[in-house]
């Protein structure tokens, strides 16, 4: 009977967990993120800093000494491909090498890295200015960030109506339109996380505005395409509040006590209400700081125009009346 202990073993063996697998790495948003220092102040730091939120996502950044806009982007890894969405704000890949820590962070299939399709959130410059880096390297294709290439890339038809997706190989992500800050702004749903990739449609710091009746419209249909999914987090294109819900000031390269960069279902839910309140130059009400920065400069510059007509009034006035004490 010195066999039984070893069938005992064999059975449970059979109807033990199987253990995990490598890519079900638990996610984490975890993030330490380096807080820059002030202009003129030597501090040392990595110009793209990577977080691993699970095996097959990764969160990256540019550091704040090298640009006070800190863009996050973000690679997620499929089967048969990858996909990066922005290229952050800096095109010297000698001083923010983005390509090669994408491809660092991609497997080899058959002596090549991981076919890598890159996208943006948007075309404002600190979220594409990284695509040299990579237009002329096997096995990438870059897609322009322009409305054109955008609706024709992902076959929108009907912009900014309905919604295409991405397959990564057993990935799927969604792709939604979202114009209002920029004209061909999307929004990536990834269904393998639930991740909400908004760019800067949707992030802890200013929301500006461009096209308020766009931005609401988009907002209606992202809130619309998202309330009946799971959302894990909302993850935008930068952070500019602290741990207590304050803007750093406009450029600031230093972000210490910087706020998380995650928000929630709830935020993409609320955006609409708050968008249909906007005033159309400024509005804060604790959650959501929108402004639109043509009216604002346009508002500022009449202000400093009355400030200067007035000044040349009252100096008229005050030199005629000096003119009229002398002939007196």
């Amino acid at each position: 009977m010195k066999w039984l202990p070893q069938v005992f073993l064999l059975i449970g063996a059979a109807f033990a967990p199987l253990p995990a697998r490598a890519d079900a790495l638990p996610a984490s948003l975890d993030m330490k993120w380096d807080a820059g220092a002030e202009r003129g102040v030597f501090h040392p730091h990595q110009a793209i800093q990577v977080h691993r939120y699970d095996a097959r996502t990764f969160i990256l950044r540019e550091d704040l000494c090298d640009t006070f806009e800190a863009p996050f982007m973000y690679l997620l890894v499929g089967r048969d491909k990858a996909l990066l969405i922005d290229t952050g704000d800096i095109s010297d890949a000698k001083a923010a090498p983005l390509a090669d820590t994408v491809l660092s962070l991609l497997r080899s299939v058959g002596g090549a890295k991981l076919p890598l399709l890159v996208v943006h959130t948007h075309g404002h410059l600190d979220h594409r200015a990284g695509d040299a880096q990579f237009e002329r390297l096997p096995g990438i294709q870059v897609v322009p960030a322009d409305l054109d290439h955008v609706r024709a890339f992902f076959g929108f038809t009907r912009w900014p109506e309905g919604a295409a997706q991405v397959d990564l190989g057993g990935r799927i992500v969604d792709v939604l339109p979202a114009p209002g800050h920029h004209p061909a702004h999307l929004v990536f749903y990834d269904r393998d996380t639930a991740l909400v990739l908004s760019g800067d449609f949707l992030m802890p710091g200013r929301l500006l505005v461009a096209d308020a009746g766009a931005y609401e419209a988009s907002a209606k249909r992202v809130a619309a395409f998202l309330k009946d999914r799971p959302v894990s987090h909302v993850l935008g294109g930068h952070i500019e509040k602290d741990r207590e819900g304050r803007l750093f000031p406009w450029q600031s390269t230093y972000h210490p006590g910087e706020g998380p960069l995650a928000l929630q279902k709830e935020d993409v839910l609320a955006l609409p209400v708050a968008l249909s309140r906007f005033n159309g130059f400024y509005s804060d009400d604790g959650a959501f700081v929108i402004l639109n920065p043509i009216r604002d400069l346009l508002a500022g510059a009449a202000a400093l125009l009355m400030l200067l007509a007035t000044a040349v009034y009252v100096l008229l006035r005050f030199v005629r009346r000096r003119r009229r004490l002398r002939k007196s």
